[in-house]
Order: C-alpha cells, then sequence, then structure tokens
C-alpha cells in the first residue's frame, strides 16, 4: 500500500537543472589580485562588469591590488585605548586633580557620622 506521496524520492525545489533552466552564462575573465603578502588571489567578473581597484585577500584579509609590484599597503592598526587614555586626551593632570580635590571635598561633607 502506497503512503499517497507523489514526489516520493524529490527534494523541495528539486527540478532539472542545466543551462535551458537557467539560462546562459554570461562570459567572464579572471583578474589577478596581489595583496602586500604577495598572495594571488583570482576571482572571476563577467566580462562587461567593472573591475574593482582592490580585493580582500582570502588567506590573510589584507586589500589586494591588480599590480603585483606594487601591493596596496596593510591598513594601520590603531591600538586599543582605555577609558583612561580618552580621559587624559581631554584632561590635563592640573583638571584630573581639581575634580578628584572637589568629589572627595563633596564626599566628607556628605559622610554621616557613626
Amino acid at each position: 500500500m502506497g503512503s499517497g506521496n507523489a514526489i516520493r524520492g524529490s527534494r523541495v525545489g528539486a527540478g532539472p537543472m542545466g543551462e535551458a533552466e537557467r539560462g546562459e552564462a554570461a562570459p567572464r575573465v579572471r583578474v589577478s589580485f596581489w595583496c602586500a603578502n604577495m598572495h594571488e588571489t583570482r576571482p572571476s567578473f563577467a566580462s562587461d562588469a567593472a573591475v574593482p581597484e582592490y580585493w580582500d585577500c582570502p588567506r590573510c584579509g589584507l586589500p589586494a591590488g591588480q599590480d603585483e609590484s606594487a601591493p596596496p599597503a596593510p591598513p594601520r592598526n590603531e591600538p586599543y585605548k582605555t577609558h583612561l587614555a580618552y580621559v587624559k586626551e581631554r584632561r590635563s593632570d592640573t583638571d584630573g586633580a581639581a575634580i578628584l580635590a572637589e568629589a572627595l571635598e563633596r564626599l566628607r561633607n556628605n559622610r554621616s557620622p557613626w
């Protein structure tokens, strides 16, 4: 006795595959890009599409250019700054000492005796 499943052995979305189903493939061109670590990447683009100036290297993540002899320089990484470093950029040591003295004075005045 059958289970009544008419599409047995088939997956959802399955169907005949081929050029007639998808249409004709666009003509492709492969372009070489090199990063600062001299990794070569060769993505393919449609022949009528604009090729980008830079491409991310899939091996190291650095930007890659089309000139093998002069690849783009790696981006400059800024070191992590702490909150204190940002505060010190905005305030001088004398300002910090004045603010600290003011805060300590407020604490001393609001302190309740035991």
